[in-house]
């Protein structure tokens, strides 16, 4: 039915088309479910394209009986509704309305999608990030397989595959520092006259040889990935990838340098550098366990949680800072005349002031003066508040 025809009124809506103020005045009732709300044309049109916002959109649902718009929809999701239109675009879900349900009305009075994008984004949603694919078809079905494990049985596999070979290279991480296993690294033997450690083969080491094993899977995963990426430039960006490659390259070092070393003679001062490198080298390996972040989806939303945190995170610790150079001078002082202080300086208070601070309290250093102690314990309430 036509709304100008409409008996016995007609729509708010329909007014003298050369009366522009009469226009901006204009009033308009809404019934959601029985529940009337009243707002001005002006007031929808700043939204064109949505259901409100559009007089063709929402003519199918002009009751001219009663002169008013009448939806059945949920009645406590329209106040941010017409929020939205009176705010000039700024959406809240009330408290009293579900996720879901609150969706749904966004979706029915088509407010668009920037508006359910930014609802999501305040309601804490992630927002997915589109993922190119390669256009070869050959080569897209191989990235499919190693990057996104959801996509078949078989990226499930190897999915698993890949986690297995993780756990296991950090298990042997761990294990080979174990004293029962390295007790012939600690057996020395006679050269001339001179008695020097003795130093297995590494190549013969049952450790290495699982690392080696982990190792040739790791470095197969990365270049086929490598190869079969859509952008190349976008892959050396990806975090995860820079972690793959460290998680490699200490291996590779230490190979090289026990090949290095066994041709050139393994002499004693060279052979004592060459153990420090090794050992910070091989430390690195342990970043391996951030490899598992690729395969779940936890690690990843706690990853982004931090990053979006970074901020408050860094308040924080400047919070800290400050309290640890208060309370380490604070201390530094008030023990200053006590000879058996265990303050020497203040820089020697730092560690005291963060185990303090942190509620941590190793008890190797503590005040002894009366002062100290009202010291410390100024330090640790202020460590409990902040």
């Amino acid at each position: 039915m036509d709304e100008a025809a409409a008996l016995p009124g007609h729509p708010q809506d329909s007014y003298p088309p050369d009366n522009d103020d009469h226009e901006c005045c204009e009033r308009v009732v809404i019934n959601i479910s029985g529940l009337r709300f009243e707002t001005q044309l002006k007031t929808l049109a700043q939204f064109p394209n949505t259901l409100l916002g559009n007089p063709k959109k929402r003519m199918r649902y002009f009751d001219p009986l009663r002169n008013e718009y009448f939806f059945d929809r949920n009645r406590p999701s329209f106040d941010a509704i017409l929020y939205y239109y009176q705010s000039g675009g700024r959406l809240r879900r009330p408290v009293n309305v579900p996720l879901e349900m609150f969706s749904e009305e966004i979706k029915f009075y088509e407010l668009g999608e920037e508006a359910m994008e930014k609802f999501r984004e305040d309601e804490g949603f992630i927002r997915e990030e589109e993922r190119p694919l390669p256009e070869n078809e050959y080569q897209r079905q191989v990235w499919l397989l190693f990057e996104h494990p959801e996509s078949s049985g078989p990226a499930r596999g190897i999915a698993i595959v890949s986690v297995m070979v993780i756990l296991i290279s950090i298990v042997i991480f761990c294990l080979e520092t174990l004293p029962q296993l390295k007790d012939d690294r600690k057996r020395t033997m006679q050269v001339g006259n001179t008695t020097v450690p003795y130093k297995s083969n590494i190549l013969s080491d049952p450790f290495f040889i699982v690392e080696t094993l982990c190792i040739i899977w790791f470095s197969f995963e990365l270049m086929v990935r490598f190869f079969a990426c859509p952008s190349k430039a976008e892959f050396f960006k990806n975090i995860m990838n820079f972690i793959d490659i460290v998680a490699i390259i200490p291996y590779f070092i230490t190979l090289g340098t026990e090949l290095a070393e066994e041709e050139e003679g393994n002499m004693s001062g060279e052979q004592a550098t060459s153990l420090a490198i090794l050992r910070v080298i091989r430390l690195v390996r342990v970043f391996r366990i951030f490899k598992l972040s690729r395969h779940s989806k936890g690690l990843q939303i706690l990853g982004q949680t931090l990053k979006a945190s970074m901020r408050e995170l860094g308040l924080l610790i400047f919070f800290l800072f400050i309290g640890v150079i208060l309370f380490s001078s604070a201390v530094f002082f008030a023990e200053a005349d006590d000879p058996e202080t265990h303050f020497a300086s203040i820089p020697d208070s730092f560690w005291w002031a963060v185990v303090s601070m942190t509620t941590v309290g190793y008890g190797d250093m503590y005040p002894i003066t009366i002062g100290g102690k009202i010291v410390g314990s100024l330090c640790a309430i202020a460590g409990v508040l902040t």
